[in-house]
């Protein structure tokens, strides 16, 4: 059983930042992680710089350009989850796009997640009919493929992609990119009333999520929230991503 699968266990309202790997600086990313959980972040996910992030809003897509330009690599990325590692055993997922994970080996990847303590992997640009070996792979290295599905997912294939991932899947809030207009509150209840319907594993919702309201409506309707453009608008505001980190993650945890 790897992390993601223990903390899913039990129903209780968690917050899973989104920071790209590498920004606003490399030296900052482990500290970023560390305050995160020191301030009730129950996961992680670690965004891998891509230069064409398709599901990603301006915001995002300018810290993963900075990050590149930062010389942010998926060898450095798993070096820094290692060394996360050594002091921390909260979960942590990959998000990424597919064609670098190609370019890097896929097979050599996946044994590189594993060695490196990495528990989750999320492609946004790899269709649930594309994914077979991806899901595999992933389950041979104990990773749990985190698949998507969106507001206009039909409901057998809610179920179809909900039992291929397993352990979690990953709720689009809104159609489109992220850091744009959140759902209504009655467009996600009723999203997620059909979600909950159709899948056989918990499933965390991202995309639009900005306030502690959002947090606690969210964790009422599914079994998590990500926030990522909300944390990076509230970085740009500061010199220190750190304390930064440490005091957003406090505010809207409790």
């Amino acid at each position: 059983m790897n992390r993601i699968q223990k903390i899913f266990q039990n129903r209780t309202e968690k917050v899973i930042p989104f920071f790209t790997a590498g920004y606003p600086a490399k030296k900052d990313s482990i500290d970023m992680v560390l305050a995160a959980e020191k301030s009730g972040a129950a996961m992680v996910e670690l965004g891998m710089p891509f230069s064409d992030p398709l599901a990603d809003g301006p915001l995002i897509q300018k810290t993963s350009q900075k990050a590149i330009e930062n010389g942010v690599t998926i060898t450095w990325i798993l070096k820094t989850v290692s060394d996360i590692r050594q002091q921390s055993e909260i979960p942590i997922a990959l998000m990424g796009y597919i064609n670098p994970l190609l370019k890097f080996g896929l097979i050599n990847f996946m044994e590189s997640c594993s060695d490196a303590g990495v528990d989750g992997l999320i492609i946004p640009d790899l269709p649930p009919e594309e994914a077979a070996d991806f899901v595999e792979m992933s389950k041979e290295n104990n990773i749990s493929p985190i698949l998507l599905v969106a507001p206009n997912t039909p409901d057998s294939r809610i179920q179809e992609i909900s039992k291929s991932a397993r352990d979690l899947i990953y709720c689009v809030a809104i159609l489109g990119i992220t850091g744009t207009q959140s759902a209504t509150y009655e467009q996600l209840k009723s999203y997620l009333n059909r979600i909950g319907k159709n899948s056989s594993c918990p499933y965390i919702v991202g995309f639009g999520i900005n306030t502690r309201s959002d947090v606690i409506n969210i964790n009422e309707m599914a079994h998590g929230a990500v926030i990522g453009s909300a944390i990076i608008r509230e970085m740009e505001k500061t010199s220190d991503p750190v304390e930064c980190v440490k005091n957003y993650i406090g505010k809207i945890t409790s």
